[in-house]
């Protein structure tokens, strides 16, 4: 009979991690991240020259700069260290400036997946398959007739993880394959007397089952270790296990510097329970120019949530489409805009920045491969995102430009899902001076960065696929609102204040489709106070 895991200390646990094993490691920043366990195994790395050449594979990113895997890649990085790490698959590098620098002078091997294909396909190898099929990524970057998920010439060669296009019943699909995992880095709040893991104080749950499941999977059942801030002889309640004990081979207890709830906060009880966010919502302060374009989208949210009848599902991503969340608690609208979060969060208000993937005040936590269910499928209603580029027939570059390898996040998951689209950004890039005057735009200092281009330099949004799905998209910024349409992109709207031919169509890389006059953008998105959009939604 399998005895439960015993508490080990980090050394004893990491030392069943051989030479080029492959191990997965959960975490969303640093929310889930087993920080101490990352940092130990590296540790012992330095001081015994083993484990060396591993091949690390991550549900999303687990780091923030200077800690978790960053705080690694920095050494590796001055070190020119090639032999700890060969290889790695993270979905998202943005927070991770020296994982960034490794990838860029071909130090490691890296690819980087959708985040909802990774968290699946944790799920999917867990179940005996090969690996994730999916219509996400067909004509954007990730397509194997482009770059296919590869970030540099390391992995052009190697091929490590691959994607390869399969035809089912005609259509073009995707297969996403990686090598399964024998070592599991997972983090959870409680082991209890069997080394079940309970995760009451966490921010998410993140993808901690599925990348354990995948981990003792056949052939080849591997080691799961996981990190806790508590060990105790008492059963945790069944309901409350996330990670049974038989799944664990070894628990280790972090020091509290070690794990930290999010980025910022070693802990904090709201973002995990259904804490009431309006006291902190209304202190928080905003950029009148970001809240012009966070308005916008929630009164286009509003309007569709009223033709509907009922809660609206709306997925936010991180920057302006994050303050959206705020906005709608603010006008007091947030009972039917039901906004959710990539790593799991339903309800509550978005945080920002390093914080990205927490919520104050959620009403429920689902698991990642769960939520992205939700994306891939269409059952949330709309999703919200950012851009970096736009072009002229609507292709949308979230991230990534010459030297910044950011990867795609789970942007493709979720504008390839969701059945509307509203992308929300800043016009232009580069220090301004633009300010909101007397419910109008004034642009003293435009961006010296044109964000809508002739062609994007990565495309992980594809504007032909949304049309031939039939999806709504809209992409709107301070100072004008385009919809797309089979010819291209269409002029909606334009903010007061502001001269169309001067300060929109010049700085673009393409003419847009238009009427002879746009409609002008609502005088209220510039002025103070709410926009009263609950009136208008009982008014539906």
């Amino acid at each position: 009979m399998r005895r439960s895991a015993a508490v080990r200390s980090a050394a004893e646990a990491l030392s069943c991690v051989k030479d080029g094993a492959v191990v997965a490691v959960s975490g969303f920043n640093m929310a889930n991240t087993p920080e101490y366990l990352i940092l130990e195994m590296h540790r012992m790395y330095r001081a015994t020259g083993h484990p060396r050449g591993i091949f690390m594979l991550a549900d999303a990113l687990p780091a923030i700069p200077d800690r978790g895997l960053d705080a690694v890649a920095k050494d590796l990085f001055l070190r020119r260290d090639r032999r700890f790490m060969r290889g790695i698959s993270v979905p998202f590098l943005g927070f991770s400036p020296w994982l960034q620098k490794l990838v860029k002078d071909d130090l490691v091997e890296a690819y980087s997946w959708p985040m909802g294909v990774a968290a699946y396909w944790f799920r999917e190898v867990a179940s005996g398959r090969p690996g994730v099929i999916s219509k996400i990524g067909i004509d954007t970057a990730i397509d194997p007739r482009k770059d296919g998920g590869r970030l540099n010439g390391l992995a052009e060669s190697r091929n490590t993880c691959s994607v390869r296009k399969i035809m089912v019943d005609g259509q073009e699909y995707l297969l996403y394959e990686a090598p399964k995992p024998n070592i599991a880095l997972v983090r959870g709040t409680t082991a209890d007397r069997r080394s079940n893991i309970t995760m009451e104080d966490e921010a998410i749950r993140g993808t901690v089952l599925s990348i354990a499941q995948a981990t003792k999977a056949h052939p080849e059942p591997g080691r799961v270790i996981a990190q806790v801030r508590h060990a105790t002889a008492d059963n945790a309640s069944p309901r409350a296990v996330e990670i049974p004990g038989p799944l664990v081979d070894y628990v280790v207890v972090s020091p509290n510097a070690y794990h930290w709830q999010v980025g910022s906060t070693v802990y904090d009880p709201a973002f995990g329970s259904s804490a009431d966010a309006r006291a902190e919502v209304q202190q928080a302060p905003m950029d009148p120019v970001q809240q012009v374009i966070a308005r916008r989208v929630l009164s286009e949210l509003v309007q569709e949530a009223g033709k509907k009848g009922s809660p609206f599902i709306v997925n936010l991503g991180i920057g302006i489409p994050a303050l959206i969340s705020r906005l709608a608690v603010q006008e007091k609208v947030d009972d039917c805009i039901v906004t959710v979060l990539e790593s799991g969060q339903w309800g509550g208000m978005a945080l920002p920045g390093v914080d990205f993937g927490a919520a104050v005040g959620p009403f429920a936590l689902s698991t990642m491969p769960d939520m992205f269910s939700n994306f891939e499928g269409g059952t949330i209603d709309a999703a919200s995102l950012g851009f970096l580029q736009v072009g002229k027939n609507g292709d949308v570059n979230p991230s990534m430009l010459p030297g910044r390898l950011y990867g795609p996040g789970g942007f493709p998951v979720i504008a390839g899902g969701s059945p509307r689209v509203y992308f929300a950004g800043a016009f232009t890039a580069g220090k301004s001076e633009i300010t909101v005057e007397g419910g109008k735009l004034k642009i003293a200092k435009d961006g010296p960065v044109d964000k809508f281009v002739g062609k994007v330099y990565k495309n992980f949004f594809s504007g032909s696929q949304a049309l031939k799905f039939g999806k709504e998209v809209l992409y709107v910024t301070e100072r004008a609102v385009f919809e797309l349409v089979p010819d291209g992109l269409k002029l909606k709207e334009v903010a007061p204040g502001v001269d169309l031919d001067r300060d929109v169509i010049s700085r673009m890389g393409f003419r847009p489709l238009a009427s002879a006059t746009p409609k002008s953008m609502d005088r209220a998105l510039f002025s103070p106070g709410p926009l009263r959009l609950a009136a208008r939604l009982r008014s539906a």
